[in-house]
């Protein structure tokens, strides 16, 4: 089952397209400029917490393997000293702790490690701080740790202060997203000015659409409409021109069926009105014969040619099916009617029923216009693949060739009755099966018509 067509927005394509590159660009900038603000404060930070923890690793003192901390008051308080930040401190050896604050953590997470030591962050007090630590490694004596903390108010405000240099990127950003959104829209405003003049248009009118004001890159688009518009115009003129001739060419026959009826009406005897009756019923049938010519042709179009249903069918089969209807008809008029063709079957991908009545549509006419005693042959050729039907009938004139396959033409020499509608219909059979209709004499001072088919067609069994 096939999806639903999805509606395209050209607008909001644009704008998706331009505004999320941007977007992701701003973001991706921001969250960098944050991990860097981020990263630049704690290294800045970390080398205070790095110099004051090293500044009581200096007054440790060992003796005998035993570190003792010579820390005077003073400069303890000097140390913890501070108008934002919590700070907390603590020396020891082993579990022996020989100044400052018990408990105070020895690892934790976010660790750097520096030349001098390394600095990390974990609670302590059920507050977050970032602690500095420092190992002092004497020969003989247990290793002694001096850890120095902070809360981290100071690192926090340092941190915004930095961001707030990314403000101004993100009013830009809205700047510039506006700037796109206007620019959008105005690229947009001629494909609206085309749609205002189409729905300004009547219904019934197919004038071009004038391109002023267009971008040049929306002309080819202009101009492939205005074509659209002059081919509807040209098949309408047609259609119109078809209608009007069709009409004329019925109302004689149709006349001439009142004309007939009137006649019978008033006959004196029913021998009389028999043969009235008589010629009514040929006039029918040519009327009739003339009705399916039309339908035939309304129902042409080499633009459908991809939805028709194409089989492989024997073309040698088709023309013995349309010669043996057409017998009787050549036989009336001593005209020898001859099929030439392999004798193993022609296949070629066709429309069987349009074939037959391209075939009878030729066979017809050859007969019809062939004299008494004539010659009608239908030719079928494997390769090239084709289809052939010559006469010893008077020919059509060179300089008529084209025009007769047009509707309603007919030829200079043609004689007795006729629609001009039989050439027509093989032309437009032809196109629906991408095949080519030729016009030339044959052997026997005849017409000789040819429909080449693209398939190479082949010989034998399907």
């Amino acid at each position: 089952m096939k999806s639903p067509l999805r509606t395209q927005w050209l607008t909001r394509d644009l704008l998706v397209r331009l505004l999320f590159p941007l977007l992701v660009i701003v973001a991706a900038t921001a969250a960098l400029g944050t991990y860097t603000a981020k990263r630049l404060t704690d290294r800045v930070f970390d080398r205070w917490l790095l110099d004051a923890a090293h500044s009581v690793a200096s007054l440790v003192k060992f003796d005998q393997g035993q570190a003792a901390l010579d820390l005077p008051l003073i400069a303890q308080t000097i140390l913890l000293y501070d108008d934002n930040d919590l700070t907390f401190f603590s020396v020891s050896q082993g579990e022996r702790l020989l100044a400052g604050r018990k408990g105070l953590p020895a690892s934790g997470t976010g660790a750097l490690t520096y030349r001098r030591g390394l600095t990390f962050e974990t609670l302590f007090d059920g507050k977050p701080v970032r602690i500095a630590r420092v190992d002092l490694n004497e020969t003989g004596a247990q290793t002694v740790t001096v850890l120095v903390a902070e809360t981290q108010l100071k690192r926090q405000r340092s941190t915004q202060e930095l961001l707030v240099v990314f403000w101004p990127m993100a009013v830009l950003f809205f700047a510039a997203a506006g700037a796109i959104v206007l620019a959008v829209r105005g690229t947009v405003r001629p494909l609206e000015l085309i749609a205002v003049r189409w729905s300004e248009r009547s219904h019934t009118s197919l004038q071009a659409i004038s391109d002023q004001d267009v971008p040049r890159e929306l002309l080819p688009f202009a101009a492939a409409l205005n074509d659209l518009l002059a081919r509807i115009r040209e098949m309408l003129a047609r259609e119109r021109q078809f209608a009007a001739t069709a009409a004329h060419q019925l109302r004689t026959p149709l006349a001439g069926l009142q004309l007939g009826l009137a006649r019978a009406a008033k006959a004196p005897d029913i021998v009389s009105a028999r043969a009235v009756i008589l010629e009514l019923s040929q006039s029918t049938q040519r009327t009739a014969r003339l009705v399916q010519q039309l339908l035939a042709l309304g129902t042409l179009d080499p633009e459908i040619r991809s939805g028709l249903d194409f089989r492989r069918h024997d073309l040698v089969a088709l023309a013995q099916d349309v010669g043996a209807v057409h017998a009787d008809q050549a036989l009336s008029k001593a005209i020898h009617l001859e099929l030439i063709a392999p004798p193993q079957p022609v296949w070629a991908f066709v429309i069987p029923d349009l074939i037959v009545e391209a075939l009878g549509n030729l066979i017809d006419n050859a007969v019809r216009y062939t004299p008494k005693g004539g010659r009608v042959v239908v030719e079928v050729l494997s390769n090239p693949l084709l289809v052939r039907v010559s006469d010893s009938g008077p020919g059509i004139d060179k300089l008529e060739r084209q025009s007769v396959f047009e509707r309603f033409v007919r030829g200079r020499l043609a004689q007795g009755e006729g629609s001009g509608l039989g050439l027509a219909i093989v032309r437009d059979i032809a196109a629906l099966h991408g095949a080519v209709v030729s016009l030339g004499d044959s052997e026997w001072g005849g017409t000789a018509i040819t429909i080449a088919f693209a398939d190479r067609g082949g010989v034998g069994e399907p």
